[in-house]
């Protein structure tokens, strides 16, 4: 997805469906917004830890109305939250969530920056957070954004100065940024960054404070404030009719996967920042102060000046095309710059701006959304002078594809010119996956061993085209992504990225197949095929102790797209035991062990995503009471699939038809994660539910938030309270408080044990205050804090039992740990 560098908020189309990927249409304001843009020199860079702690308030104020080139650095790509959207959790919702913040930042004119920083989940200190990730190396990746992006101010998101009191990532964000600021110009540091950047020392360093972080507004009012900067930030754009804070709604929104939808407000909105490190200006609203950011701030920049100064105060908005033998001049000028960091970002500003103010319009366009190496490809060119100014299209190169035309064409006002070129793709052409995917890295970092690509958002297109045209006797070309466009009979013209991928896809449906017993279980491998006329054989590797058969089969798939399904029977050893099983597609002696995931959102461009196909086999030593379970979806999670694994079977109920006719057929109910905060029709039916426990049923409810909770009264069938109580630590240790409760021991004897190789951590959003009705069942604590005997509670209620939880059975299910199903087996069991 190309990223244009002088995008102010026009782009708030592309938010919508069938948008997300098509190419910038500037019309004349947009243009003249972005040559005041090309006019400022002037850098913010925004540091926090993860997608949406960004504030999208003061990152839209300072690309939009003060025109300086903005990013916001996120230290993750929060690989750890929640999805309230679908199933996809970890490296694929941290692929989701780069492409949300990239939407964010098309929508408030921001550009985005990541390092190698995974979120492992939730952590209460820095000390841990520094110590999963690796301190000297994500330290590394701070400097090297500063010293690429040279920015004049950095603004931290969090306080640097309390840790301890917020997520430890936050604070660690703050306290990299504040160690990075007094380090990135000394050459002696990270030397081996010098190779591709030069040193780079910030003018001034902030935090954005709010009364937030001062506990009340009212503490916030009486603070010393001698040291703040402050800016209106609900500043009106009468350009595109929107306030700014409307346009930082707009990209807070593009959060989806979080729920993190915003309304836009109007009106005067004052947003503070503190000094932390430089000068304090004496102007408290001008962050630039005594930074020249004018065309002079450059070595030969002031003949640039003079030009496109001209071009913004004299600019014609009924006929844009009236500027380019101005800007054309200016974009030569700006090739013989010394300065390489402004001369490559006005080069890409100036080269968008001319194409914008000619209408020149260039695509170039596949018959096909993806393809395999060593294949034929046929790419359709489209290029329409829409303007009056002569052009000349010169050639169009795809060196990848072992393209190379001369063309010498004039474009002729408004007539379409189209091409078909035919390439053909590399013998060793990479697959199209995310980068920071490629190789396995640890639980606190990715794994990234090429220098240029540490930090960018996406991975660069390898297929892309290269037009040159000749504009005013000058040569300019124009690099774009070659793309797959179709018609959709809803959302009309639909973009998606053209992508590599191999030849045979092997996939497995479950990645994590349980065995409640020593009985076989058929398991299906799924083929696709890349190509046209794939055949080969297939086997799947299992781990020592277990059986398979077939030994290998054989498949014969016709058509590009084409599926089939070969099923081999695994048998488990007699006792518990767990692996991996690994399929391996063998196509003339090659093997492909990979898999081909897409993920496709309405608000995200689509994605494509290889990875090693795997599952994690386990056999439990697991005992169960009750068949029927009845499930109440909430945020999104694989709960129910992971129950029929072990034999229950499982009916989703939807939540308008909740009754107390449909919830009595059912040995129990669970309830999924976060319901109560998203399932409105929840707070009317949860009388329905409490009755069904009074009547003899078995109600389970996972996690919630106390934040925008849908039903406040009556949660439990007795008072209980929800809180922020959580245990990040997965390895806890667990204290039994009722070890004689049936949860405990029928049908399965749960023992500490079963909390051994639990994952991410131990659970979350814990009750805090509970009547006496409730039983504690266990309690847990991380590192420094209280016991939290909050995570299991059950009461009596009637004939039957309710259970609260905020165990992480979303994130232990989908990692096979043995115990949680043998413990939500126990509860699904309670009264039987």
């Amino acid at each position: 997805m190309r990223k244009l560098l002088f995008v102010f908020i026009f782009t708030l189309a592309a938010v919508s469906v069938n948008t997300a990927q098509q190419p910038q249409k500037l019309n004349s304001a947009e243009i003249h917004e972005a040559i005041k843009k090309l006019n400022f020199l002037g850098s913010v860079l925004y540091v926090a830890a993860h997608p949406d702690d960004e504030n999208t308030r003061l990152i839209s104020y300072m690309a939009n109305q003060v025109k300086a080139r903005t990013a916001y650095l996120s230290l993750t790509r929060g690989d750890g939250g929640q999805n309230l959207i679908g199933p996809e959790i970890r490296e694929l919702l941290g692929v989701i969530r780069t492409q949300e913040l990239l939407a964010a930042r098309r929508t408030d004119g921001g550009e985005q920056l990541f390092t190698r920083a995974n979120d492992f989940g939730y952590s209460k200190h820095p000390d841990e957070t520094l110590a999963i990730w690796d301190k000297k190396e994500v330290l590394s990746d701070v400097i090297w954004a500063i010293r690429k992006f040279q920015p004049d101010v950095i603004i931290n998101r969090f306080n640097h100065r309390t840790p301890g009191s917020t997520h430890g990532h936050h604070t660690s964000s703050a306290m990299l940024s504040v160690e990075a600021f007094d380090m990135v110009a000394d050459k002696n540091i990270y030397p081996e960054q010098l190779k591709y950047v030069n040193t780079w020392q910030p003018k001034r360093l902030f935090f954005n404070t709010s009364w937030w972080f001062y506990g009340s507004r009212e503490n916030f009012e009486k603070a010393d404030k001698s040291n703040f900067l402050n800016f209106d930030i609900g500043v009106y754009y009468p350009t595109i009719g929107l306030s700014n804070t409307e346009i930082a709604s707009l990209s807070r929104s593009q959060h989806k996967s979080q729920g993190f939808g915003s309304t836009g407000t109007r009106g005067k909105q004052t947003e503070y920042i503190e000094l932390i490190k430089g000068d304090l200006p004496t102007d408290k609203t001008n962050i630039f102060e005594g930074i020249d950011t004018s065309w002079n701030r450059i070595k030969g920049g002031k003949a640039i000046g003079d030009i496109l100064y001209t071009v913004e105060n004299n600019f014609d908005f009924s006929a844009p095309s009236t500027s380019i033998p101005q800007l054309v001049k200016a974009y030569q000028l700006i090739q013989q710059l010394d300065d390489q960091h402004w001369k490559n970002i006005k080069t890409k500003e100036i080269k968008n701006i001319i194409a914008a103010s000619m209408g020149l319009y260039i695509e170039a366009v596949t018959t096909d959304a993806n393809t395999t190496a060593n294949s034929d490809i046929t790419i359709n060119i489209e290029a329409i002078n829409r303007g009056n100014t002569p052009i000349v299209l010169k050639s169009i190169e795809v060196s990848s594809l072992g393209i190379s035309e001369n063309k010498s064409i004039n474009l002729d006002p408004n007539i379409k010119k189209t091409y078909k070129l035919t390439g053909k793709t590399p013998p060793n052409a990479a697959y199209t996956s995310p980068y920071w995917l490629k190789e396995k890295g640890t639980l606190g970092m990715y794994k990234v061993d090429d220098r240029q690509l540490i930090g960018t958002p996406e991975t660069k297109r390898e297929t892309t085209a290269i037009f040159d045209v000749e504009i005013e006797g000058i040569l300019i070309s124009y690099e774009k992504n070659i793309v797959y466009k179709t018609n959709d009979p809803v959302k009309g013209e639909v973009y998606k990225p053209f992508e590599i991928i191999p030849e045979i896809s092997v996939g497995l449906a479950d990645k994590v197949i349980i065995f409640a017993d020593g009985t076989p279980k058929q398991i299906p491998v799924r083929l696709t095929s890349g190509n046209n006329i794939v055949s080969g054989s297939v086997s799947l590797e299992i781990p020592t102790g277990w059986k398979v058969t077939p030994k290998t089969s054989t498949f014969n798939l016709k058509q590009k797209g084409e599926e089939e399904i070969v099923f081999f029977t695994v048998t488990p050893p007699n006792n518990q035991n767990e692996g991996y099983i690994h399929p391996i597609a063998t196509i003339n002696k090659k093997e492909y062990t990979n898999e081909v995931i897409t993920i496709d959102y309405n608000h995200v461009p689509f994605q494509t995503v290889v990875l090693p196909s795997q599952a994690k086999v386990v056999r439990l030593d697991i005992q169960k009471k009750g068949q029927n379970i009845g499930y109440i979806e909430g945020a999104g999670d694989i709960v129910p699939e992971s129950l029929q694994q072990i034999g229950y079977k499982v009916t989703t109920i939807p939540p308008e038809s909740i009754s107390e006719e449909v919830l009595k057929s059912f040995d129990a109910i669970v309830v999924g994660i976060r319901a109560y905060n998203t399932v409105e029709e929840l707070k009317f039916k949860q009388q329905y539910l409490l009755n069904y426990v009074e009547n003899g049923g078995n109600l389970i409810i996972q996690y919630n938030t106390s934040h925008r909770l849908k039903v406040t009264d009556n949660l439990g069938p007795y008072p209980i309270k929800l809180s922020r109580d959580r245990v990040t630590d997965e390895n806890a240790s667990i204290t039994l408080l009722a070890k004689d409760h049936p949860i405990l021991n029928s049908p399965n004897k749960i023992t500490n044990k079963d909390f051994e190789g639990w994952v991410q951590e131990r659970g979350l959003y814990f009750p805090n205050e509970w009547s006496d009705e409730y039983t504690p069942i266990i309690s847990a604590k991380d590192k420094g804090e209280t016991e939290k005997k909050g995570a299991l509670l059950v009461s009596k209620y009637g004939k039957g039992y309710y259970v609260y939880t905020g165990l992480s059975f979303f994130r232990e299910f989908p990692a096979g740990v043995s115990g949680a199903y043998r413990l939500f087996a126990n509860m699904l069991s309670l009264g039987k």
